[in-house]
């Protein structure tokens, strides 16, 4: 899952009606609008960043994929993500056999995972992304990451950091039937982003890097990204799943949703009660 570009501004009155609103809507509606947001100038920026030339993969089986990220790690290359459109984003991966776990093989992939997702800039990771279809993800939101949003808004969105986890083979189970809305953007969908619902609290079991089971409940925004990696590991990318009106790039993630779908004024719209997830 990519780090979100764009800062914290919000309409105001846009915001107050979505909070009168979340009561009486199944769906929480979190952040409705970004205004006045910025879009990173940094490498990672889409203006910045051509698409790689070698990320096509239908012909490699896992064990070629994995020779072929081991290579250009042994060499201190980082391997390419690959985009939306390769095979191996869109099909189901493979579980590693509990015996393989500990060895030099999956620790470097895992290694490699680490570095891949730090450098891209990103907050998650499986290993789909950089062309190995295996269970693997890892995810890491470092304290500084949340200076990208007011306080309100990572309250509003319950975003706190946590530390890097490492989970192979993990298996997700809805804790409760309460969603939320949100943006998401996601490294292999590269400078874009939408509003996709996501269950508020999950489970999440597995094994840790070492082979120890692991058991990680999560909320709000840990949980969505937890959701958004596992996903992945079916062959499911956010777009899938995605309020498709709200799809929009980086240069314009500063328009309200409420422009991007042609309502007029959103916020008079939300004051009268119209449902959110039933528009859009």
């Amino acid at each position: 899952m990519r780090k979100l570009q764009g800062s914290s501004s919000l309409f105001e009155t846009e915001m107050e009606a979505a909070r009168r609103l979340a009561s009486r809507l199944r769906v929480v509606p979190m952040m409705l609008v970004f205004s006045n947001a910025t879009v990173s100038s940094s490498s990672s920026s889409c203006n910045t960043e051509t698409p790689p030339s070698n990320t096509k993969l239908s012909s490699f089986s896992s064990a070629s994929s994995e020779t072929a990220f081991l290579s250009k790690t042994l060499k201190s290359e980082l391997p390419h993500i690959v985009q939306a459109g390769d095979p191996v984003l869109h099909e189901p991966a493979r579980e590693v056999d509990h015996s393989e776990i500990n060895s030099d093989k999956i620790q470097k992939i895992i290694d490699g995972m680490i570095l891949v997702m730090r450098n891209a800039p990103g907050i998650s990771l499986s290993a789909q992304k950089i062309g190995i279809p295996l269970r693997i993800i890892v995810l890491e939101e470092p304290k500084e990451n949340l200076y990208n949003y007011t306080e309100e808004v990572n309250k509003i969105i319950d975003r706190r950091p946590f530390d890097l986890l490492v989970i192979l083979n993990p298996k997700l189970k809805i804790k409760s039937n309460k969603t939320f809305l949100f943006f998401e953007g996601c490294l292999s969908v590269h400078g874009f982003q939408a509003v996709v619902e996501r269950y508020l609290d999950v489970e999440v079991e597995g094994f840790d890097r070492y082979g120890e089971p692991i058991k990680i409940n999560a909320s709000g925004w840990h949980a969505r990204i937890l959701q958004h990696e596992c996903d992945h590991l079916d062959g499911t990318l956010y777009v899938d799943k995605m309020v498709p009106r709200t799809f929009r790039s980086w240069e314009n993630i500063n328009m309200s949703i409420a422009r991007a779908v042609g309502v007029s004024n959103l916020a008079a719209e939300l004051k009268t009660g119209a449902a959110f997830d039933s528009k859009y």
